[in-house]
């Protein structure tokens, strides 16, 4: 295993003393955006894409500083009602495959996308419950939307050799393993998941269990690393599903906190050592969202006790065991 970080949060830093930064710490490998939510500030696609030379002397930088790419991230809807929004967001992700392909990157994280509850809204409609019926049917109707665009996607995907790693995130459509599961067996093996624990535990998901039941289906294509805090003295009188502004911490019901911070090293090592188990030796990208810490001393923080958990070695024969 590795760890690496997704970029976003050194935006204001050139991807040079970003990755001098990230070296010096002891990071091995970058997850930069290349679209959508993320942006594309240390990794200009289009400047990129179909350009050799640039390529080149994007791998010499990486080589120079000894840090991979794990994956080339755009987050987006690709299946918003609006065409333009949802063709812009599927330019980015082919795009994003083809440059990842020519990079010699094997993933591409995303978001499923949220649809529409039916044909004539406009507005994505995230469904959280079957009744009254007519929220059953919209989740039927965004159910077909996804699979069309996900199938013709997917298999666009395999002709670049490239995975497509969902972040389960609530308000789009795959939000919990179950449905991560369900588009992968729908679409192909190309589909699974960016892990992603901080949206899991507010939901009240165990994600060792979670880690268990992807890991089963060969669905794990990348791990971030992120942690949340429930704050229970909001969650018992509001429940979990706070629309409180994210900046005003004391009223929210959970926040996204630096790893460590909304569960302790111990958890961390059990989480490092399920996604073992299962078969996942890849990157751990710490994404950077807590707003009670500054992002270089989260990303340090995060990186600490990551070194900790991780193992960086492959197991040796259990001798106890002949």
């Amino acid at each position: 295993m590795n760890i690496g970080v997704h970029t976003p949060p050194l935006a204001n830093e050139s991807l040079e003393d970003t990755l001098a930064y990230l070296a010096d710490i002891e990071v091995d490998a970058i997850e930069p955006g290349v679209g959508g939510y993320p942006g594309d500030d240390h990794l200009g696609r289009q400047t990129r894409l179909d350009d050799e030379d640039a390529q080149a002397d994007l791998k010499a930088l990486l080589e120079e500083h000894g840090i991979e790419i794990s994956a080339l991230a755009t987050h987006n809807n690709p299946l918003h009602p609006d065409e333009e929004r949802a063709n812009a967001a599927d330019v980015e992700l082919r795009e994003a495959i083809r440059l990842a392909s020519q990079l010699g990157v094997g993933t591409v994280t995303c978001f499923s996308g949220l649809p529409a509850g039916s044909p004539t809204d406009d507005t994505p409609n995230w469904i959280t419950a079957p009744w009254p019926p007519e929220h059953a049917e919209a989740h039927e109707y965004q159910w077909e939307v996804a699979l069309q665009y996900w199938t013709d996607l997917a298999a666009y995907a395999d002709d670049y050799d490239v995975d497509l790693a969902l972040e389960m995130h609530p308000n789009m459509l795959v939000y919990e393993p179950h449905g991560m599961a369900r588009l992968r067996a729908e679409t192909n093996d190309r589909v699974g998941a960016n892990f992603d624990p901080s949206h899991l535990y507010w939901q009240g998901i165990s994600v060792t269990d979670a880690v268990r039941f992807l890991g089963e289906r060969d669905a794990i294509h990348h791990v971030h690393a992120k942690d949340t805090r429930i704050y229970e003295e909001q969650a018992r009188q509001k429940g979990v599903l706070d629309t409180t502004p994210y900046d005003d911490e004391a009223n929210r019901s959970w926040l996204f906190r630096s790893v460590g911070y909304g569960h302790d090293e111990s958890h961390w090592k059990d989480f490092v050592s399920t996604l073992r188990m299962v078969g996942y030796d890849g990157t751990l990208s710490i994404e950077h969202e807590d707003s009670l810490t500054s992002s270089r001393e989260g990303l340090e923080k995060a990186v600490d006790l990551l070194e900790r958990a991780i193992f960086r070695e492959q197991p040796g024969t259990a001798y106890w065991a002949e």
